[in-house]
């Protein structure tokens, strides 16, 4: 059995897998946001642990013979949090996350130290990356920064806990800015340009290496064996791309989560930071990707039906089909957390357009449904400039569930996506894959195998070309407000 856990922004899921990659047990415990000033997003990371314990407890509770077979744990995590240890290993504050804009400043000193980090970091300086929240702590919270003994990823918190390790994988240190990520190693320039030194992070290996072995009490918690391997694993787009088997060249995903990103392996370093892409290592060794990041997703479906006090959002879905003969006559903003790709702006807002007094709520969900596809569309065109392109991808993630909401996405980006079998899995099974890696030593494109395809949706061209306008409007709208957006 190996075991993969995933240390997202909303929850944190375990998932339990055999050798023949059938999920056992699963188990998803809720995690809550922070946002104590405008633009800023906060964890505690004792509440991960926490979450961490009690998803393990739960898996044993349904299956503790499987649970007890498990021979290695893969670990997954949202990317770029800020964990800061003080010398006994406790954390010094909560944690600064993905979607945090409050370093927007500090990211254009740091272009200004390294005019080349772009290119050897694989993505332009944004706010949400590691490296410029540093800065802001030294500018802000100097005590608390002079105190910073590690500076660990969310992920990497918890294997501390699990096996008393200090480690991270390139996939996830690919997000902090301080990667050279041709080289796969720290760059020490940019990691001194933050007032910081190499002994405050962790080491480095590939997400399928071993880093350490589960803590005796905790073995004995779940009645695992006295070997059980903890492996490097991976940032949550990397194991995405794990779980689906996205490692050959031009493999590609679509991820629904909480924020959103359009992925695609490459065999080789394609560093794109002009066109405001992503280009990682991958969580196996000689494999990057690029990525078109969002920050926003299936979030936006969340908090909309929240404001308007639907609780059952599959029915909620069902209602907003069954109304759609055309596009919506209300258009959306998708950018409740601010942007990335293609804007790169943290102060970003949604926006409905179009409202009238017979705005239904009907009609307000499609337009949310469809500001999130043309955000993805925006991103798309971003990686074909840099010459990418997958053929085929697949969506994965919680919005995956909604057949309807692929079919719109395929309509308006006009590209064919696949449904896969167990598309929801996400990143928790990726890890599971990476512990076994690291366990069995065997060839990753064995393990990482696609899922089975349970649909092809192609889109609908009639459709694609009635969304053309509107995505253009949308378009136009950004750009009139983007000024807008920008902090007194």
């Amino acid at each position: 059995m190996f075991l993969g856990i995933d240390v997202g922004t909303s929850a944190v899921k375990a998932l339990l897998i055999d050798e023949n990659s059938a999920t056992r047990a699963e188990a998803d415990i809720p995690l809550s946001l922070s946002s104590p000033k405008p633009f800023w997003s906060e964890q505690n990371p004792t509440d991960w642990w926490d979450a961490t314990l009690r998803a393990i407890d739960a898996l044993h509770a349904q299956n503790p013979a499987a649970i007890a077979a498990t021979r290695a744990i893969g670990l997954s995590g949202q990317m770029h949090g800020a964990t800061l240890l003080g010398d006994d290993d406790k954390p010094l504050r909560p944690a600064i996350l993905w979607n945090d804009g409050r370093a927007m400043r500090e990211c254009a000193e740091l272009d200004a130290a390294l005019p080349d980090l772009g290119m050897r970091a694989g993505v332009a300086t944004m706010p949400g990356m590691t490296a410029p929240k540093l800065i802001w702590l030294r500018k802000h919270e100097p005590e608390l920064f002079a105190k910073i003994k590690t500076i660990l990823l969310p992920k990497d918190y918890i294997r501390l806990h699990l096996s008393g390790d200090k480690a991270t994988e390139m996939s996830d240190a690919a997000g902090t800015l301080w990667l050279d990520e041709e080289s796969r190693s720290w760059n020490a320039d940019a990691i001194a340009a933050c007032g910081l030194d190499m002994a405050q992070l962790p080491k480095l290996v590939e997400g399928s290496d071993p880093t350490g072995i589960l803590r005796p009490e905790l073995a004995e918690r779940w009645g695992m064996g006295s070997t059980v391997v903890i492996a490097g694993g991976g940032g949550d787009a990397a194991t995405g791309g794990i779980g689906v088997g996205a490692v050959r060249h031009g493999d590609g995903f679509i991820s629904l989560g909480t924020s959103s990103q359009i992925f695609v392996a490459s065999d080789k370093y394609r560093p794109k930071p002009e066109e405001l892409l992503h280009s990682f290592t991958h969580a196996v060794p000689e494999h990057w990707f690029q990525m078109a990041v969002l920050l926003n997703g299936a979030s936006c479906l969340q908090w909309a039906a929240g404001l308007l006090g639907e609780t059952d959002i599959g029915a909620l879905l069902s209602r907003v089909e069954a109304q759609h003969k055309a596009p919506s006559n209300v258009l959306f903003l998708p950018y409740l957390n601010g942007e990335r790709t293609p804007h790169n702006n943290p102060y970003a807002r949604g926006v409905f357009f179009g409202l009238g007094s017979d705005t239904g709520r009907e009609t307000m969900v499609q337009a949310v449904l469809e500001g999130v596809a043309f955000a993805l569309s925006d991103a798309q065109s971003r990686l074909h400039a840099a010459g990418t392109h997958c053929d085929l991808p697949g969506v994965i993630g919680g919005g995956a569930r909604s057949r309807y909401w692929i079919q719109l996405i395929s309509d308006i980006m006009g590209t064919p996506l696949a449904r896969y079998e167990g598309a929801a899995k996400g990143p928790a099974f990726g890890a599971a894959r990476l512990g076994r890696l690291a366990l069995t030593n065997e060839a990753v494109e064995d393990v990482c195998q696609k899922p089975a395809i349970e649909e092809v949706i192609e889109p609908d061209q009639a459709r694609h070309a009635s969304y053309a306008p509107r995505f253009a409007k949308f378009q136009r709208i950004y750009a009139a407000l983007s000024d807008e957006f920008t902090p007194d």
